[in-house]
């Protein structure tokens, strides 16, 4: 039995004990606050012109998004009324869960170790870092996740993930997320 107590995820395991000296080593860091590491994973699912057509699509999406993030989503909801879109202010739009911490690295594990390798005809990520070390990624089906049951699944939703890093420059973010085995396409 996996005793809770001691328990520690496997990449932040990998992270304290060859990644930082890695990282601290190819940049040639003088401190160790100023090693990057990882700081939280967004996870978001927008619904769209599906939830403006059944009310029910956004709580669907939410609770798939609760299954695979481990922790409960959030409903995210429209700012404002847009009458060519049907939509209206506080109408629910899709959800959204934050992860940090332990439930982080472990979501980044499955991310890499399972659920990337099971989309269809993928050869890599592309590198897409928005210039302070932050990197975004889109999935176009939520169902490569081992914790969704695809039998049960009424609409297949695309999904954005970003991963936010304490690093300064893409470069050093790139080389973190390598070092975590992401798979970059160039």
């Amino acid at each position: 039995m996996l005793d809770a107590a001691n328990y520690t995820p496997r990449l932040k395991a990998q992270y304290a004990e060859t990644i930082r000296a890695a990282l601290k080593e190819e940049f040639g860091y003088k401190n160790d606050m100023m090693i990057p590491k990882l700081e939280k994973i967004v996870l978001n699912i927008g619904c769209g012109a599906e939830a403006v057509k059944d009310s029910k699509k956004a709580k669907s999406a939410q609770e798939d998004l609760s299954k695979i993030a481990g922790q409960k989503a959030i409903t995210t909801t429209a700012k404002k009324s847009i009458a060519g879109f049907r939509v209206r202010e506080d109408m629910p739009m899709g959800a959204k869960v934050t992860l940090r911490g332990e439930r982080m690295y472990e979501f980044l594990d499955r991310l890499i170790t399972i659920a990337m390798p099971r989309i269809r005809d993928f050869r890599g990520v592309k590198p897409s870092f928005d210039g302070r070390g932050n990197f975004a990624m889109g999935i176009k089906e939520h169902i490569v996740f081992p914790e969704i049951d695809f039998d049960k699944v009424d609409e297949v939703w695309g999904m954005d993930i970003v991963i936010a890093t304490t690093a300064k420059t893409d470069a050093e973010a790139k080389s973190l997320l390598k070092h975590f085995n992401m798979p970059f396409n160039a």
